[in-house]
């Protein structure tokens, strides 16, 4: 690998990291430091302080006071609109540095990277031209009438101050999509990233401030689940946004329940995807590979079970198999790498303890399986094939490059089996018959169905699950409208 990290991505990686808070950068009151790993070469990169309770009390005290004072919520919606473009106009200036950290922290390749940042910075743009766009409607002459006349209307202001806690899979994209609504519509936010990816976030926070955003508006608080779990609890937060696994989503509601903060959750998946025979095969066999493989199946809404009509099975099975093969697995900086590396060792592990499940429960593995390298964290795209809806790695997220391939025979067959599952979050049809897409799209309990196609996110389409995979949408006018209350004021006139 020849490679070379700029100069100020080195100096960057060398800093003393602590937090945002109310405009400035905030040490740990305890002496708790955290070693950042890159999951390619398991190599310490960087370290950052970790945040104790005074830290995120200070953060959620601070974004509480910038709310209620009225700093950026009263602030005139086009001034909003034009400080958030120039911040996503500041974090393009650095998005070559950006990239970099997105690698080094996180593994995924630089291509990933460079798209997933660059969609990401037009989210912000695109919501900033939504804070003028969000109006109420006027009900007066709908209520008027038998000599009574009132002026009835609804508005929309900020939910307030939000808790928002992001995951490690894609650590730049999913904090802004998040905090680029909040902070369109009005919010003041306290952000919490993932312990094994904190530093893009760090970057992402200069730069608000440096476009001018107020202190105090944009906080972030570098912790581990301990500081997610007292974020959640804290007093002065009236919303919690979460992305991660289905358990602590749980634990979050449970926990929001105690003072009905208004709670937005992108949780976990096992989203089906189905060839058709009637399927362009050189579309699908692609599509349906890297919608599992993708970010080495570390995506939420990754298609882990793919279901393949009967009489195409084998050519299309082996098809997969023999595309797997032909990925190249290493670090993110090699501009053949298709595959970088899981996220950790424990990662590393569940991922291959999934792979013995499935062996020994009597799946055919068809290709993959571990890589013999001790240099990082990697693992092989695999497939399984014979795979039946009872066994475990039909029916659990193992969140690696796993996939599990079976047969079926009718539309109401593989309906029922798409459907038989407790996730609900994205789903693949490969067809080119548009009356069976149609129908098939319409029967499949998922927030996202990708047609001859997978996982294309554009930041007008809200995204979200079905089911155990969350509540709520993000992105579109429906994940802008997660940040906003609706008021009601109805005036009788004399």
């Amino acid at each position: 690998m020849s490679y070379k990290i700029l100069d100020k991505t080195n100096k960057f990686l060398k800093k003393n990291h602590n937090h945002m808070i109310n405009g400035n950068w905030q040490n740990s009151s305890n002496d708790r430091i955290l070693d950042v790993i890159n999951p390619a070469t398991k190599e310490v990169v960087s370290k950052v302080q970790l945040a104790g309770k005074d830290e995120v009390d200070l953060a959620c005290k601070s974004a509480r006071e910038s709310f209620d004072k009225g700093i950026w919520k009263d602030m005139t919606p086009s001034n909003r609109g034009k400080i958030l473009w120039k911040w996503a106009d500041l974090l393009e200036e650095r998005i070559d540095q950006i990239i970099e950290v997105e690698v080094i922290d996180n593994g995924m390749p630089v291509i990933v990277a460079k798209t997933f940042i660059g969609w990401a910075i037009d989210w912000i743009r695109y919501y900033s031209g939504m804070v003028d766009k969000v109006t109420g409607d006027n009900f007066s002459n709908v209520i008027s009438g038998d000599n009574q006349r009132f002026h009835s209307y609804t508005s929309y202001e900020p939910v307030g101050a939000v808790g928002i806690i992001i995951p490690w899979n894609g650590p730049f994209g999913t904090f802004i999509i998040k905090v680029a609504p909040a902070l369109a519509a009005g919010c003041s936010c306290v952000v919490k990233p993932a312990e094994d990816t904190p530093l893009n976030a760090l970057i992402i926070a200069e730069t608000a401030i440096e476009a001018g955003i107020p202190p105090g508006v944009l906080n972030v608080i570098i912790g581990d689940g301990s500081a997610g779990e007292l974020l959640v609890k804290n007093s002065n937060l009236d919303k919690i946004s979460f992305t991660g696994s289905t358990e602590v989503g749980k634990k979050i509601v449970n926990q929001c329940s105690n003072d009905l903060k208004r709670v937005t959750l992108e949780l976990g998946g096992k989203s089906p995807c189905i060839i058709f025979n009637d399927a362009n095969l050189d579309i699908a066999i692609p599509g349906a590979a890297m919608a599992i493989f993708s970010n080495s199946g570390q995506v939420c809404f990754a298609g882990s079970r793919l279901f393949i009509q009967e009489d195409i099975y084998d050519e299309a099975i082996r098809g997969i198999a023999d595309f797997s093969k032909n990925l190249k697995v290493g670090n993110g900086f090699d501009e053949d790498t298709v595959l970088g590396p899981l996220i950790s060792n424990s990662q590393h592990k569940k991922v291959s303890e999934y792979v013995d499940i499935g062996l020994k429960e009597g799946a055919d593995i068809i290709s993959g399986g571990s890589v013999d390298d001790d240099s990082g964290f990697f693992f092989n795209p695999t497939v399984f094939g014979k795979v039946n809806k009872d066994m475990r790695i039909a029916k659990e997220e193992i969140f690696g490059p796993v996939l599990a391939a079976c047969s079926f025979s009718s539309v109401d067959e593989v309906v029922n089996l798409a459907n038989d599952t407790r996730y609900g979050l994205g789903s693949g049809i490969f067809s080119n018959d548009i009356n069976k897409v149609h129908n098939v799209a319409n029967r499949i309990k998922a927030g996202n169905v990708w047609v001859n196609h997978y996982g294309g996110m554009h930041p007008t389409l809200p995204f979200g699950g079905y089911k155990e995979s969350g509540w709520g949408r993000e992105l579109g006018i429906d994940g802008f409208k997660t940040y906003l209350e609706q008021k009601t004021v109805s005036i009788k006139l004399d």
